[in-house]
């Protein structure tokens, strides 16, 4: 019999822990070919998620949990699921319910047919709000344009199918800033994609705001590719030469005109406008020396206060 592990990490979610249990094991009691088990990894919720996972593994043997030390984040919470599980094949999804259990027999059936990855393209319902949407669009138009990996728009979903194979290649990796998402585009494997429209949250308030998804986008961008290096330089040559030039001739023409040069408002504009410029282009030199900093101390990515398996 083979088994399936699903991975969710939990962030305050003690009023969604029980009922996707109840989901997904809704779903594998109608697949009794396939054995399962389901690692919840509680990523320092300060609610009684804890709680909830120890009472709903007294009563369920597929129920395994992993407590973090402290909030380590999302992507390490999914790292960390993935690094204990023993399945032939590993599924991680989302607890809220915005992920459709649902849809776990297709990716097995995709999985069965040969595809070592098997990724989800994710569609919103009306009642979403067209600003989500559209911000969720662009992130995945500027990551693909900015960075060396290919990703579909809407397939950037957590809500994934991993071979064991490609799980053992995942666990290997020991990057500081994880993304989960361009590694497996970067990993290659066969791969495959099925669209599905997201499900409202089935209780509680989502914690990724607009900040944390620019910050999710910087984080993206620059583990795949030194392209905004790249663009600072071309800006710099650019805006030296145009001001080698526009202002060269200016200074040229008033010489020859006998013109006083005058106007210290736009001279002070300029500067502004060249100074904020040369921090733009600092800045992006400095993120990838702060990525530097943080690899080279090779801290692990979470820490585990407490099992049960």
């Amino acid at each position: 019999m083979k088994k399936i592990s699903i991975v969710i990490p939990a962030h305050n979610e003690e009023g969604n822990v029980a009922l996707v249990h109840q989901k997904i094991k809704e779903v594998f009691d109608d697949m009794p070919d396939y054995g399962f088990e389901i690692i919840f990894v509680n990523d320092g919720s300060r609610d009684k998620t804890q709680q909830k996972l120890e009472e709903l593994s007294k009563k369920y043997d597929e129920v395994k949990f992993i407590e973090f030390s402290r909030n380590f984040g999302h992507q390490p919470a999914v790292k960390a699921g993935m690094d204990n599980a023993h399945g032939n094949a590993v599924i991680s999804m989302d607890g809220d319910l915005q992920h459709p259990p649902e849809l776990i027999p297709e990716m097995i059936k995709k999985w069965e047919e040969g595809y070592d990855i098997v990724f989800t393209v994710r569609t919103y319902p009306k009642q979403i709000s067209y600003f989500k949407r559209k911000t969720s669009d662009f992130f995945y138009k500027i990551l693909s344009s900015l960075s060396d990996v290919n990703l579909t728009k809407g397939g950037g979903s957590d809500f994934r199918l991993m071979d064991a194979n490609a799980v053992e290649v995942m666990r290997s990796f020991n990057e500081d800033d994880l993304f989960l998402r361009g590694l497996t585009s970067w990993m290659g494997y066969k791969q495959t994609g099925i669209v599905f429209t997201a499900n409202e949250r089935s209780s509680g308030e989502s914690s990724y705001n607009l900040k944390k998804m620019i910050t999710f986008a910087f984080t993206g961008i620059t583990a795949f590719s030194v392209k905004p290096l790249y663009i600072a330089a071309y800006l710099g040559f650019l805006f030296s030469g145009i001001s080698v030039i526009g202002y060269g001739l200016y200074v040229l023409y008033a010489f020859i005109a006998k013109t006083e040069i005058s106007g210290w408002a736009s001279l002070i504009m300029t500067i502004v406008f060249f100074g904020g410029l040369q921090l733009i282009i600092l800045g992006i030199i400095g993120i990838y020396l702060g990525k530097i900093f943080k690899q080279v101390k090779e801290r692990p990515n979470y820490i585990i206060k407490n099992k049960n398996f």
